[in-house]
């Protein structure tokens, strides 16, 4: 398929011989009312309404009992693996295929990454190299899994689940369960998105969604802390809410706290853009069809959703041949202003994280050189 009928297919299906950007935001609903309310309100800050109702309502549409509003998905992974009790020293189980804030919120805690492959089929965190990596390294002691050769606890298991694909999570949440260590669900780009009919984020400990100015709803920035346990939810909203205890005028502190409170002004945005996730979703994934058609029996792969998994579709993604076709379709689309991005590059190759352990990547690195996101707006 030359990349010219792909370049002219996109441009079909926005409308657009112009700028096609990757994805961009939509505002179809009550964005602009909300956010004048809040404005009359005069409650802009962290205290108000807006911000309760987001917290219930990620919470209802998660199917999770407790959510906790942060200024942005990376701040509330590094509380999550906190709640998790993560401490410094410790060492955490994730994927080298993933977003840089994956890897930074680990190191935000003290505790060192442990990069292992995925799956070809999810591209996110493969159950089966958490296993070999454990059997090899792990040792079950009093207080948790220890790794043999470095002496570190492994604290935690941090998958993330690619462009709102699931990781196989029955067999994840086994592996994790045999040998007690917490699962804290990087959910960041997954709201929407359903394994086995259950929501992600809600297999683990915790999870965390995140709404940045990309993702399939924005406030602009902003996360959200998720989890089934009332105690460490409360706890979670204490924590980033600058640990203050209420008092009638004393400012009374009982924790190193945070400052991750997600104003009510972008909770105002995330609550209008909740109202339209459901034809967020049912408008990405016509496109996603489409593409399915477009791609069928062409030597460029549309990467589709696995059974028993329903996808949110946010960023749809492609798989090219081999890098050189990779890097061909990246500068053909661009080009043409139609905005395609590679996968991300494996932490291990950034200079703050090539001392880590990583295993032998076979996965990750075949889709490093072939995946490239193309287009994946709603459409109006």
């Amino acid at each position: 398929m030359a990349f010219k009928q792909v370049i002219q297919f996109i441009q079909e299906k926005f409308q657009s011989k112009g700028f096609i950007p990757l994805h961009a935001p939509s505002f179809m609903g009550n964005e602009r009312k909300y956010l004048m309310d809040t404005i009359d309100s005069t409650f802009v800050s962290s205290v108000g309404a807006y911000v309760d109702l987001a917290e219930k309502m990620v919470a209802e549409i998660s199917q999770i009992h407790k959510a906790v509003a942060v200024v942005n998905g990376t701040s509330g992974l590094q509380i999550a693996l906190q709640l998790a009790g993560v401490q410094p020293g410790d060492e955490v189980i994730t994927q080298a295929l993933t977003f840089v804030a994956t890897a930074n919120a680990i190191h935000y805690t003290g505790a060192e990454p442990v990069f292992l492959d995925v799956d070809y089929d999810t591209m996110g965190l493969s159950p089966k190299a958490v296993e070999s990596f454990l059997e090899e390294y792990g040792e079950l002691r009093e207080g948790g899994t220890y790794n043999k050769k470095t002496g570190k606890r492994i604290a935690s298991c941090v998958p993330m689940h690619t462009f709102g694909f699931p990781v196989h999570l029955d067999e994840l949440v086994s592996v994790c369960e045999k040998w007690k260590i917490p699962i804290v669900e990087d959910a960041a780009e997954s709201l929407g998105s359903f394994y086995k009919m259950q929501h992600t984020g809600s297999f683990g400990k915790l999870g965390v969604f995140s709404f940045n100015g990309n993702k399939i709803v924005t406030c602009g920035g902003g996360g959200m802390i998720v989890t089934q346990e009332e105690d460490l939810g409360k706890l979670g909203k204490h924590l980033t809410t600058t640990a203050k205890v209420a008092h009638p005028y004393e400012y009374v502190h009982d924790h190193v706290g945070y400052n991750f409170r997600m104003p009510n002004l972008n909770a105002a945005l995330l609550c209008a853009q909740l109202e339209r996730l459901d034809f967020y979703l049912k408008n990405k994934r016509q496109l996603a069809h489409e593409y399915i058609d477009f791609f069928e029996g062409q030597e460029i792969i549309f990467r589709k959703e696995l059974d028993n998994t329903q996808a949110n579709y946010w960023l749809m993604s492609v798989e090219l041949e081999n890098l050189s076709a990779r890097n061909a379709f990246l500068k053909a689309t661009n080009d043409a202003k139609t905005v395609t991005r590679p996968i991300w590059q494996l932490m291990y190759r950034l200079p703050m994280y090539q001392h880590c352990y990583r295993d032998g990547q076979t996965n990750a690195v075949i889709l490093e050189e072939r995946i490239v996101n193309i287009p994946s707006s709603v459409r109006i």
